[in-house]
């Protein structure tokens, strides 16, 4: 055989076992991650609204588990996927703009994205439960 028709072995594409997690690749990873989980955080609440459309035996239930340590966490998480993805969405929009590509740039507005989900989740959740 010769060396032009040899099969080269190596990876058709970039993986996570060459290279080393960076802040861009994690925050993309967690932005197709929320947005995952945004699907099912709605499909989480059309049974909230089933529920609360059902007897009032059915709902209770539901909100005993909204109520619970898991059922905070629940929507704790879910909260947290809404500001994130919302926040990283606005990000991307400045990117498309022709903003923020430098390196240094990217990973500031990287963590001012984890920074913002952080505290607007906090707030979200003080609020709400100022209200309840």
């Amino acid at each position: 055989m010769s060396v032009a028709n040899r099969p080269v072995h190596r990876p058709l594409s970039p993986h996570l076992q060459v290279y080393r997690p960076q802040l861009t690749s994690v925050l993309s990873i967690l932005h197709r991650a929320t947005g995952i989980a945004l699907s099912v955080g709605a499909l989480y609440l059309v049974a909230w609204v089933v529920f609360a459309s059902a007897d009032p035996g059915t709902y209770a239930k539901f909100q005993a588990f909204n109520a619970s340590i898991l059922g905070r966490l629940v929507l704790g998480g879910w909260l947290f996927c809404l500001w994130y993805h919302l926040c990283n969405g606005i990000r991307h929009l400045f990117w498309d703009a022709g903003y923020g590509f430098e390196l240094k740039e990217a990973y500031m507005s990287g963590w001012i994205v984890v920074a913002v989900s952080a505290v607007a989740t906090l707030a979200s959740w003080i609020v709400g439960l100022s209200l309840a």
